[in-house]
């Protein structure tokens, strides 16, 4: 297994770092491209595990996929059928592969993909995806570690609420309706940012959907969309790691090529933290900071605090000012990353689904495991900031979420080191 290891305290930390492009919104506009027979050509996908293997899934379904010498990644799904035989590996290591569903059933008719994968953080069940399909005429069948859905007649419009206000559940159903016959309104819709990614780029190909970034959809059926051309938006939670490792380390940075709006409930607990920033157009550049004040956080869908930063953030609270307490609502597995971060000197308590920190002075580097991408991503910004060296293992879980990550870390003065 591949590991990092980093020497700290990071005393020279800071500079210009320049964020990429996401991977929650790559992922399902990689999918969504397979909805038109025309070629697609998508700007800004980062280089990631995980895309490689959207990619992969992809054509193994006989569709073509490849990156041309500019970075820029071209898809074209002109065949009649998808293949039947597909990879369980690929699935069951992606939970990202389930967004494949979406455009061949809305395309073809029928879909069948192994039960996906992804990082081990808590229940994440498929239902409201498959509630979605069946809502618009499809027939779902599961068994034998598959998950099947056909619709012989085609999709139909519907009217769809969402129990919880998923991401991939909104998405598929999203892309699914874009082809479907009629008028479908889904209530109870996520917001992200990267659903507003995703519509861009489907009305780019001639859908209708309208209701993005709100709670309400609707998308109104098109009998055929062509190809598109699509710049993926900048990785927020990239962004936001960043910026937490720096706020660590009270270092000055400015992060570039990045929405600043998608940062909001970050930034508003910077500030509440006597950290200072100033923003422009398309970037965040964080001021030196000695010991940032604790927080309260609690993790909510958007446009509350992101359970993907949660992590990176409670690294960042164990040598604040203070007591802390975290409170995550959204995956019950999300702590993972405490017994690694206590390994380092951090003293973290928890109840339930919260977590009580108290600032140390300190951290000191030990041999830790990464348990899933965020998770890992928290106790490389630890390292950087504790006395000694720290060895982070399992690694692989880092590099499905950030492109270039120890590239990036060694360009603002980051002692790291990967080692196979």
């Amino acid at each position: 297994m591949s590991k990092y290891i980093i020497n700290g305290p990071c005393r020279s930390f800071g500079g210009k770092v320049n964020i990429s492009g996401s991977k929650n919104a790559a992922l399902p506009v990689m999918a969504a491209a397979l909805l038109s027979e025309d070629e697609s050509v998508l700007y800004n996908v980062p280089r990631l595990s995980d895309t490689a293997a959207m990619a992969k899934i992809i054509e193994s379904l006989g569709c073509g996929i490849y990156r041309d010498g500019k970075g820029a990644v071209h898809i074209s799904a002109s065949v009649r059928r998808p293949k039947k035989s597909l990879d369980y590996y690929l699935f069951s290591r992606l939970r990202a592969s389930i967004l494949i569903m979406a455009p061949c059933l809305a395309r073809f008719g029928r879909t069948r993909i192994p039960m996906p994968g992804g990082c081990k953080i808590g229940a994440r069940p498929i239902d409201l995806h498959l509630k979605g399909f069946a809502a618009m005429g499809a027939k779902i069948k599961q068994g034998h570690g598959f998950v099947e859905a056909a619709a012989k007649n085609g999709l139909k419009g519907a009217k769809i609420y969402l129990d919880f206000p998923s991401v991939g559940a909104t998405e598929n159903i999203m892309t699914a309706a874009c082809l479907a016959d009629g008028v479908t309104t889904v209530e109870n819709a996520a917001g992200e940012p990267e659903i507003e990614d995703l519509a861009e780029f489907l009305n780019g190909m001639g859908a209708k959907i309208e209701g993005a970034g709100s709670d309400t959809l609707v998308i109104t059926g098109v009998p055929r969309l062509h190809g598109g051309s699509h710049r993926i938006m900048s990785d927020r939670i990239e962004a936001g790691t960043f910026l937490t490792c720096a706020a660590g380390l009270g270092a000055q940075l400015r992060a570039e090529n990045l929405e600043v709006g998608c940062l909001k409930p970050l930034l508003a607990k910077l500030t509440e933290m006597g950290l200072e920033f100033e923003t422009g157009r398309d970037y965040i550049e964080l001021k030196p900071c000695a010991r940032p004040a604790a927080v309260d956080i609690k993790t909510l869908p958007y446009p509350g605090f992101p359970t993907d930063l949660q992590a990176q953030t409670m690294a960042l609270l164990t040598t604040c000012d203070g007591n802390g307490m975290v409170v995550e609502t959204l995956f019950e597995n999300r702590f993972s990353h405490i017994p690694e971060l206590c390994r380092m000197g951090a003293e973290i308590k928890t109840e339930g689904n919260a977590a009580f920190i108290e600032g140390v002075k300190r951290l000191t580097g030990a041999e830790v495991k990464a348990t899933d991408l965020r998770a890992g991503a928290a106790l490389v910004a630890a390292a950087l900031k504790a006395d000694g060296m720290s060895v982070i293992h399992d690694i692989e879980h880092i590099e499905r979420g950030y492109e270039n990550f120890p590239e990036k870390l060694r360009s603002l003065g980051g002692d790291i080191t990967a080692v196979d």
